[in-house]
This record gives structure tokens, sequence and C-alpha cells, in this order.
């Protein structure tokens, strides 16, 4: 017997459109929420919420859970996305917030490194260096000096 596929709503099927043009690009569901009010589209957050989590639960969009002070963040991972199976680590700007895909050669060596020559399996898709993207750095966030501090703190 073949699969069913997943019942869509027509908010389901707007949110799912609008998540294809995120091209893996991180979002919280405020920005989706800010996305659908500029464009007059009446979208509660709780309605956004439910359907993320059922795409989650489908493998469609990957859910990230960077700290306990942020916001969850999504990634569209079907299509042209970014798959869960290529590993990538993330930066997170201290300043304004945003959380950014890194793919990098070098940090797959020291991945190698540390379970190689300390036994220690790190976890990229929940590894996060935190500093300023160049953006917020080019603003002269208080962040950026020396002893600075940052946004969350």
């Amino acid at each position: 017997m073949a699969a069913r596929a997943p019942y869509r709503t027509r908010q389901q099927e707007i949110l799912l459109d609008y998540l294809k043009t995120t091209g893996g690009r991180h979002f919280t569901v405020e920005e989706v929420r800010d996305y659908f009010s500029r464009k007059n589209i009446p979208i509660g957050l709780a309605t956004i919420y439910r359907h993320l989590e059922k795409l989650v639960a489908e493998g469609v969009v990957q859910k990230y859970v960077i700290d306990e002070k942020s916001a969850a963040c999504f990634s569209y991972v079907a299509g042209d996305g970014c798959p869960e199976d290529r590993r990538h680590f993330h930066l997170k700007c201290e300043c304004c917030g945003k959380l950014f895909h890194l793919e990098c050669r070098e940090l797959e060596d020291i991945q190698r490194h540390l379970a190689a020559g300390h036994g220690f399996a790190l976890n990229p898709f929940r590894t996060v260096f935190y500093g300023l993207c160049s953006e917020c750095a080019g603003k002269g966030s208080p962040a950026a000096e020396p002893g600075g501090t940052s946004a969350e703190e």
C-alpha cells in the first residue's frame, strides 16, 4: 500500500511556498510572520509554529535550538535547501542575532582531530561559534571592542 501524501491546508501551502524561496537560509517564526504581515496575508504565530513543527516531523524543515536565550531557528531542507547530511557548523552574531551556516574544511579537520585524538564526536549541527558578522563589525558595535559586551548580556 502506497504512503499517502500529507494533508495540506491553504495556510500550510503558502507557508511551504515561502519556505522554498529561503534557499536553506535560517529563519525564525517572527521573521516568517513579518514576511506574511508585509504581504497582508493573515497567518497567526500559533499557526506558523504548528505548521513548522509538522514540517520538522516530516523532515522538510530542520529546527535549530542554539541556546536558551535565542528563538529557535528553522531551515528548509527539502529540495535545494541545506540537506541534513551536508555537515556544517554555525556562526551566530552576538549583535544582531543572525545565524549563518559555515562549511569549512579546516573545521572538519578539527572535528576529525577531536574524534581521533580525544575520543570526542563533535556534532556540527549543534556547534555554534559566537562573534560579530561583517555587517555589525563594520558598524563599530560595542561587542567589537576588546572587552566589549554583546547585546545578549
